[in-house]
């Protein structure tokens, strides 16, 4: 069997099983509504762009004028000659706005936590990742492991009293590493941020959170997980993207204490050897942050927003997840009627994306609401009718 006929046998078992994702073609820019090739017009409840600033004219204009000035590429890695300006403007923008010393910033967040187990960890250390982890992370402990020969250990989902076993069984290692998202994409939930950094200090551990569905959502200031719980300063590195709330373009960072960004530039290997973030996006970037430092009502209506759709969706008879956070998980059991009702929504030009298993675990299939501080209430009871109609038909309320 050849190459390209495995493949295609392959593609279409998972068309059978349900699983195969077709590619859906925006004409418009990301926005609460846009243009989707043979479609129209719909409402987009399945983006990342949380506060509405991928299509912000001021942000835009930003990565416009780092395009002129900088050119399109750095054709370079950092520590040759693709460190520009910009891009140490932005750094220092974003460990301020986060709450750190230093910053480094990565092409991706994924590279950004493909780039600190590996670099930071060795045989003597021990890195503790919740179960739900962002795959970015598993895979970041795997090649660590694979690395470095660090131990691992995985603690069940937000149980404290596992992870403090885990610290317990792991008191001899050097540096114990605790690595957690902030807002688990797949439940919407907020880390126990107190507590584990609580049980971190008790057993001298640092504490890593991946902040990338939290920077720009959560606390007053939309400064993260750690602003929600008035811990600002208190976490030892935080990882983020560029590529969701901050104008959605592209790029993570890797936040922490000052030696951190030194050290990640002479040692990480996705650092040492990718070019640098392009200037049009560290320029666009740099300017959502600045935006969201002096609109923190976006913030505050994009919680508005996520309050009332849920509250919404409760009272239509349907039954998300609870929760605090703009991600609006709504269960619908098998993978099957979850991608069923996902289309069937798009049909009524809510464009919300289904989630099964393997993704989720069997029996709690999903679609996936992620709400923006654009989107205005016409569109948020739209998307209700819409919710309304297809949950009728599938029997679902």
């Amino acid at each position: 069997m050849t190459l390209g006929t495995r493949l295609v046998t392959e593609l279409e078992q998972f068309k059978r099983d349900g699983v195969y994702k077709r590619l859906n073609y925006l004409e418009s820019p990301q926005a609460a509504r846009a243009r989707m090739q043979g479609r129209g017009e719909i409402v987009i409840l399945s983006s990342n762009n949380y506060l509405g600033l991928c299509n912000e004219p001021e942000v835009v204009a930003a990565g416009h004028r780092a395009l002129d000035e900088f050119g399109a590429g750095t054709g370079s890695v950092r520590f040759i000659c693709g460190t520009f300006t910009i891009h140490r403007e932005l750094e220092t923008a974003l460990a301020r706005f986060v709450g750190c010393e230093s910053s480094l910033t990565y092409v991706s967040c994924w590279n950004a936590n493909e780039g600190l187990g590996p670099t930071l960890l060795g045989e003597q250390d021990i890195v503790i990742s919740d179960q739900l982890n962002h795959a970015s992370i598993i895979d970041s402990i795997r090649l660590a492991k694979a690395i470095t020969k660090c131990q691992t250990a995985v603690y069940r989902h937000a149980d404290m009293a596992d992870l403090e076993q885990t610290l317990q069984r792991a008191r001899d290692a050097r540096l114990k590493l605790i690595f957690t998202d902030g807002v688990f994409s797949m439940e919407g939930d907020i880390a126990k941020l107190p507590d584990i950094v609580a049980l971190a200090r008790q057993y001298g551990a640092v504490v890593a959170v991946d902040d990338s569905h939290a920077t720009g959502v959560l606390g007053k200031n939309g400064r993260g997980t750690a602003e929600h719980y008035g811990m600002l300063g208190d976490v030892d590195i935080i990882t983020s993207t560029l590529g969701k709330a901050l104008g959605g373009a592209a790029g993570g960072f890797t936040a922490g204490p000052a030696a951190l960004a030194d050290y990640l530039t002479q040692r990480s290997r996705p650092q040492l050897f990718s070019n640098a973030l392009p200037p049009t996006v560290a320029g666009s970037a740099l300017a959502a942050v600045r935006y969201v430092e002096r609109h923190p009502e976006l913030v505050r209506r994009l919680h508005e927003n996520a309050s009332y759709f849920r509250g919404q969706l409760t009272a239509l008879g349907f039954k998300p997840l609870p929760g605090e956070t703009p991600i609006i998980p709504v269960i619908v059991g098998e993978t099957a009627k979850a991608i069923q009702m996902s289309e069937l929504l798009l049909e009524q030009g809510v464009f919300v994306t289904g989630f099964g298993y393997p993704v989720v675990p069997q029996g709690h299939a999903r679609v996936r609401c992620q709400l923006s501080a654009a989107h205005t209430g016409q569109d948020l009871d739209f998307a209700l009718q819409a919710f309304k109609r297809v949950g009728t038909q599938l029997r679902l309320i």
